[in-house]
């Protein structure tokens, strides 16, 4: 998994709200300008839409990149209806908005008129356009804490198979040393039954027709029962013994490829949080804009 070199992290950037002018059509209007770093155009565009059109019916219209709309309420600048001409460009590494503010009919917002409203539009813009740069750094870090998270769960699912293959060593071990037990009571059951079966077959051998003789045949059919049951038992138990080892040699064999896997996980993750932690502080400084 390729992790962003931290020297690679845009630190953030200021918000920058100027005295500006804007062009429309060939008039040219008092007004200002502020910088939106890191952000997306089409999103900011629709959240600047958004922002004047809310709180009133009136609708923004564009022309030539150019957007205006007629009886905007923007309560932070003026308790009246206001009417905004603006326009948003985007530059390397941020957008550019022009507003351009008319409270009545050619009457724009300007320093050298109402310093008081004009400081109030050039909050109205800065925190507008901290808005944006606030959701652009969130994203940021959410995709970034996204990327901590898998890195973390993965090292979790090694963790959780790497015990699996622990218990599973411990489980097939046990299971030798049963199975181990059982061949030696199959052995010892062959060792008796095969010692009744020559003596009894001897004495078959001797015998002469009758019920005795009858009486000693089932003997040996049941001996010979017995022997195939402890025959087929120690067959079972060489099998289950020669699929053990073979799950303890896999289980072996992949413990230490595990571990060299989570310690290349835990590098990575401690690299991951160094980049997240930058931009969860990126987010606060933003914040305290």
């Amino acid at each position: 998994m390729l992790l962003f070199p931290l020297s690679g992290i845009k630190a953030q950037q200021p918000i920058n709200v100027y005295e500006d002018s804007l062009k429309i059509g060939d008039t040219m209007l008092p007004g200002l300008s502020v910088t939106i770093p890191e952000a997306d155009y089409d999103k900011t565009l629709k959240e600047w839409v958004k922002e004047l059109q809310s709180r009133t019916k009136s609708q923004v219209v564009t022309e030539n990149n150019q957007m205006s709309i007629f009886g905007a309420n923007i309560r932070s600048i003026s308790s009246d209806p206001v009417n905004v001409y603006s326009r948003l460009v985007s530059l390397d590494s941020m957008l550019m908005l022009y507003a351009s503010f008319e409270l009545k009919k050619d009457q724009y917002v300007e320093r050298d008129l109402d310093e008081s409203v004009f400081n109030k539009a050039q909050n109205f813009l800065k925190e507008f356009s901290k808005t944006q740069y606030l959701s652009v750094a969130r994203d940021q870090v959410n995709a970034e804490e996204k990327k901590l998270h898998d890195l973390q769960k993965e090292l979790s699912s090694l963790e959780n198979e790497k015990s699996r293959m622990r218990k599973s060593i411990s489980s097939a071990n046990s299971n030798i040393s049963s199975d181990n037990e059982n061949i030696s009571a199959g052995n010892a059951e062959l060792t008796t039954v095969n010692a009744a079966l020559a003596e009894q077959n001897a004495q078959l051998a001797t015998m002469e027709e009758g019920s005795a003789r009858k009486e000693l045949e089932d003997q040996v059919k049941d001996l010979e029962k017995r022997k195939r049951k402890a025959e087929q038992s120690i067959k079972s138990s060489e099998r289950k013994i020669r699929k053990a080892d073979s799950n303890i040699d896999k289980a072996t064999g992949e413990i230490p490829r595990n571990e060299r896997i989570q310690e290349k996980l835990k590098e990575q993750i401690a690299e991951q949080e160094a980049v997240y932690q930058k931009f969860a502080d990126k987010l606060k400084r933003i914040k305290a804009y």
